[in-house]
């Protein structure tokens, strides 16, 4: 097989070499209920038997598709230092359900495509809101179980998801960038250096207040 039409049952000499496509412009396809399908299956445990969901946002690079709509520019990373790009194509929001180990195996339970006026952390909680509601209609979480631990990745603002997912029996866990430090505590005495370190006291005028 060379192709997915090389799959129809319809012999060479009738069909055309678009086929698939005609077929998949009149076809349709029921995703609340393919939604519902994957959340009934088996799904892969963590420790004490928790259900835990990663999110992330992965782009499809479409940068030659000047007539397809709503592309938007996406970040990719060069090979090389400072050599990140902006692309035109379209990120997908995906969830997934993670196992134990280091097998990269994921069960892959939803995908949806964020468009040019999308707040991502408002479709991202819809999304994960209507999947753990799949789980716990298919019995896959059941009162008594842990808590389904959501990950998030370092784009997420992960008190901001914590908030959106309020009322649901889930645990946000976002990793943090390397970039943010904190200052301590007592930054205003002791001065803050680039970087976060501590430095100098801070000079003051006569009125009490730092230079700018």
């Amino acid at each position: 097989m060379t192709a997915p039409v090389n799959l129809t049952p319809v012999a060479e000499h009738r069909r055309g070499h678009g086929a698939l496509y005609v077929a998949l412009n009149h076809g349709r396809l029921d995703v609340v209920r393919l939604r519902r399908t994957l959340a009934a299956l088996p799904q892969p445990r963590a420790a004490g038997d928790r259900l835990v969901l990663a999110v992330d946002v992965s782009n499809w690079l479409r940068p030659d598709a000047e007539c397809s709509p709503e592309r938007l520019f996406c970040h990719t990373f060069g090979r090389g230092r400072d050599q990140h790009q902006m692309i035109p194509g379209w990120p997908y929001s995906f969830v997934a359900a993670l196992e134990l180990g280091r097998s990269s195996w994921r069960q892959l339970l939803d995908a949806v495509r964020l468009g040019p006026a999308d707040d991502v952390a408002e479709v991202t909680a819809h999304q994960v809101r209507r999947i753990v509601g799949d789980l716990v209609a298919c019995g896959r979480w059941r009162e008594g179980d842990p808590d389904i631990m959501v990950v998030f990745d370092a784009d997420y603002h992960a008190p901001r998801m914590a908030y959106l997912l309020r009322n649901l029996p889930v645990e946000v866990l976002g990793r943090m960038r390397s970039e943010p430090r904190h200052a301590p505590a007592d930054a205003h005495a002791v001065g803050v250096q680039r970087g976060g370190s501590p430095g100098r006291p801070v000079r003051r005028n006569q009125h009490g207040r730092a230079p700018r």
